[in-house]
């Protein structure tokens, strides 16, 4: 048979195919791109944004004797190259050459204190490889040569070294100073010159926070806090820092350059990490302290690879439900072209042509219908920038090779004898035992399931669950199989109420459509997963959406906030009141107290309640009314009246328990307070209502952060996996929202033939145009509306069944998930397209019915 001319027969047909298969591919092929590359963006964001001492890999050891001490920076070069050359294969291509980035050695002592000061301030001596690149001096000079002196009566060695200006000013020590250092083993500290950091917001500093800042500790039970300052000491110097007498800890650092990293990788990654921990301990001699790896990298790689086995559930969830959507509308078509084949097939087989070469024309039109489409979708899917996955080569091609193989073994089935007739909607087959059976074992197994998967959640290996992906399908088919088997029973109730009426149409209509065969049926179930899929779709994008606006709520507290680690001046807050756009100021006050007599703590907030209310009415977060007394944390309830000590001793009764305070506290011990408690309140935070522009605020007291909720908001959407999660699933509704109205469409046209011969044998007893749209609609809408109905209800329930099994917490700001209400506009508008396009599908075929002659479509005997 000349295919070619077949082609040009059915061009229609064969192009609708084409167009079906050249969206499905660009879908299959550019979706898991884009979601790979945001998965890989997320990976480096996380990288780039943690701390560099905790992405970054430390190797560590303590000098714990002069047989361990490092003299010379030599000693430490060749240690960093070791380091380098042990590195495995998966980690060498991310961490940076040496000199670059945050990569330096360093020696520093800690827990050094400074003499006569009872332990309360602490001078430690650190010695950094690239201080010279990282400080500026600005006053004195830089370290020299140590040298000695006598003290108590014995030599002590004297170290040159520079103080950063905060520790200067935090320990009122002066550049000339000698300060001396030690409670047994004495040393001397001549404070040459005061540094300043080039660069102070650089990630290098996270490394070495002590050079260039005062650390301030409050020990347990303590009433004071401890000073720990590291002063910087030279090269030549490094000579005399020994761990003979004190806690000597040498560092070299292997900085992870973010970009290198992908998310396909982060498992090796992960494992290759704790080779390499493995592999430096095993370098420890007898002559040199054990050796360990010091890095949150390992925990990093763990966080992003939970979040990221939600991700991939959702996306495995929505794009395999596109996938299953996409191929059903595409059997619908190649449907659609073999019956248009079915005469010509016929005609050929009847003359003697094989069962092979029947089905392989069919196979073959098909073939040209579709690899080209595909062809020219996997070409179009390289336009979308990510990585390219297996799957981005796979999809293509099964959409070809499903769409062939239904092709050619559905003909092969058709034609399998000659001058095939059949009339099979005289009498409907009833199911079998074995079938029945069947059915029925799938709906419990798929209730069953998950009801398992509600009770045991997510497994925590994080890998990929395959229970979660199985119990979605499970249900999706149960909830087929349940429509395709009930939902002829209460259309035989209405067909016996059409009975009684005048007009046949209903009950002819009605009656037709309970009787729909299966073949005729199962086309339309392709909206079932479709409506399934693009709701559960849009439920899970509304949850995220306003849990996302609930957890920026709850991380500023107001529409914007500003904290001062200082008393914020009343001149101040004035000022900020009339900044415009502000509309209302709420003072407040932060600290730590005292609770009872003892050395407990507690974080507090001193603030005018009331105002706090009146700020957050309308808001998602609500925080109990107070007049007096407190609320507590509950690591602090049951206590009653209680007293604390914070400008004054201050009785309080606890008034209420709070799991979480808005803006200030998540966890711990913490209390909410009315400001009225203090004599004179220390204002350093203030709640503000409106819309001001933040760097006004901020200029008014530039040494306070400014925090707006919309800020916070925007942070958490713009995550590069919440957004991938947001656009993924808009994406997926939106293809599905067109290929369901699709799939209505190619039912109409598959049933078109025989609706028309139906149409035409009750036109020949009279039927009007009028009755006959009226009978096509009644009897092609309980079908659609049912499948609607289901999918919408299967939709509702998916994120109900699959809620403990999917955590999107890493999503919406570290908040739970779980208020899943859903805006009806969409299951309405959905709802009312389909109805939409399969009424003016009937209404067309009843037209194009019309216009025909009844010899084209009646033959000589039908009527007889």
């Amino acid at each position: 048979m000349r295919i070619g001319l077949l082609a040009r027969v059915h061009l229609g047909t064969v192009a609708v195919l084409s167009v079906l298969t050249l969206s499905a591919c660009v879908l299959v092929a550019g979706l898991p791109k884009a979601v790979q590359a945001s998965y890989d963006e997320a990976l480096r964001r996380a990288l780039s944004t943690a701390p560099a001492v905790t992405a970054d890999l430390t190797v560590t050891t303590m000098s714990r004797g002069a047989d361990e001490d490092l003299r010379e920076r030599g000693q430490f070069d060749t240690r960093d190259r070791l380091w380098r050359e042990i590195l495995p294969a998966a980690l060498r291509p991310l961490v940076q050459p040496a000199g670059t980035g945050t990569s330096h050695m360093s020696a520093k002592t800690t827990l050094t204190p400074l003499t006569g000061t009872g332990g309360r301030t602490y001078l430690n001596l650190g010695w950094l490889s690239d201080a010279e690149r990282r400080v500026t001096w600005v006053e004195g000079r830089a370290p020299a040569a140590p040298s000695t002196m006598r003290y108590k009566g014995e030599p002590v060695p004297v170290f040159e070294a520079g103080l950063s200006r905060e520790a200067l000013r935090k320990t009122n020590m002066r550049v000339g100073e000698t300060k001396m250092i030690g409670e047994y083993d004495y040393a001397a500290v001549k404070i040459v010159g005061a540094f300043e950091a080039k660069d102070p917001g650089d990630r290098y500093w996270s490394h070495n926070s002590d050079v260039p800042h005062v650390i301030e500790i409050l020990p347990p039970g303590a009433a004071e806090t401890e000073k720990h300052v590291t002063a910087l000491i030279s090269d030549v110097e490094l000579g005399m820092l020994s761990g003979e007498g004190r806690n000597l800890t040498y560092r070299w650092v292997l900085p992870v350059e973010p970009p290198a990293a992908t998310a396909a990788a982060a498992p090796e990654l992960r494992a290759a990490v704790g080779e390499f921990g493995r592999v430096v301990a095993l370098q420890s001699t007898g002559a040199s302290g054990p050796y360990r790896l010091e890095s949150g990298f390992t925990e990093l790689l763990s966080d992003f690879l939970a979040a990221l086995s939600t991700a991939r559930t959702v996306m495995y969830l929505v794009l395999g439900g596109l996938l299953a959507v996409a191929l059903g509308v595409i059997v619908l078509a190649v449907r659609l072209l073999t019956d248009r084949l079915d005469h010509t097939l016929s005609l050929a087989r009847a003359r003697g042509g094989s069962l092979r070469q029947v089905a392989g024309t069919a196979a073959a039109l098909t073939a040209i219908a579709t690899a080209p489409a595909a062809v020219a979708g996997y070409a179009l899917s390289s336009l979308v920038p990510g990585p390219v996955l297996p799957v981005v080569h796979a999809g293509p091609l099964v959409v070809v090779v499903v769409a062939v193989a239904f092709c050619a073994a559905r003909t092969a089935l058709t034609h399998r004898r000659p001058l095939h007739e059949r009339r099979e909607d005289v009498v409907a087959a009833r199911p079998g035992a074995r079938r029945i059976t069947l059915e029925v074992l799938v709906v419990v197994l798929a209730l069953a399931g998950a009801y398992l998967l509600r009770a045991r959640g997510l497994t925590t290996s994080g890998e990929q669950d395959p229970f979660l992906l199985v119990v979605p399908v499970a249900l999706t088919v149960a909830a087929a199989l349940v429509t395709l088997r009930c939902y002829p029973y209460p259309l035989r109730l209405l067909v016996r109420l059409a009975a009684r009426v005048r007009s046949a149409v209903p009950f002819l209509g009605l009656t037709g459509a309970a009787r729909a065969r299966a073949g005729s049926v199962l086309p339309v179930l392709v909206l079932l997963p479709a409506l399934a899929v693009s709701v559960f779709a849009a439920v899970v994008a509304d949850g995220i959406a306003g849990t996302q606006r609930l957890a920026s709520w709850q991380q500023v507290g107001a529409p914007i906030r500003m904290t001062s680690e200082m008393e914020i001046p009343a001149e101040a807050v004035e000022r900020i009141r009339r900044v415009p756009g502000v509309e209302r100021v709420v003072l407040a006050q932060t600290g730590q107290v005292q609770v009872g007599f003892g050395g407990e703590r507690a974080e507090a907030v001193a603030v005018d309640v009331a105002g706090w209310r009146e700020i957050l009415d309308g808001t998602p977060v609500v925080l109990p009314p107070l007049s007096d007394g407190a609320l507590v944390s509950p690591e602090l309830r049951g206590r009653g009246t209680f007293e604390i000590g914070w400008q004054s001793r201050v009785k309080l009764a606890t008034r209420g328990v709070v799991e979480t305070v808005p803006g200030f506290f998540t966890k711990g011990k913490f209390l909410v307070v009315p400001l009225d408690i203090q004599l004179r309140p220390a204002v350093n935070t203030l709640l503000i209502k409106g819309n001001a522009a933040l760097a006004d605020l901020a200029a008014i007291v530039p040494s306070a952060t400014v925090e707006s909720q919309e800020q916070a908001l925007a942070a958490i959407r713009d995550d590069p996996l919440t957004s991938a999660v947001r656009w993924t699933l808009t994406v997926v509704t939106a293809a599905l929202a067109a290929y369901a109205p699709a799939a209505v469409v190619l039912s109409l046209v598959v049933g078109a033939a025989e609706r028309a011969r139906t149409v035409s044998f009750l036109r020949t007893l009279g039927l009007s145009d009028r009755q006959a749209r009226r009978l096509a609609v009644l009897e092609i809408l309980p079908m659609i509306a049912v499948t609607a109905l289901v999918g919408l209800g299967l939709g509702l329930v998916l994120p109900a069944a699959l809620g403990p099994g999917v955590d999107l917490s890493a999503y919406a700001g570290d908040l739970p998930v779980g208020d899943y209400s859903l805006d009806l506009f969409l299951p309405t508008a959905l709802a009312a397209g389909l109805t939409a396009v399969a009424v003016l599908g009937a209404y067309a075929h009843t037209v194009v019915s019309r216009r025909r002659g009844l010899g084209a479509i009646l033959r000589v005997g039908d009527l007889t």
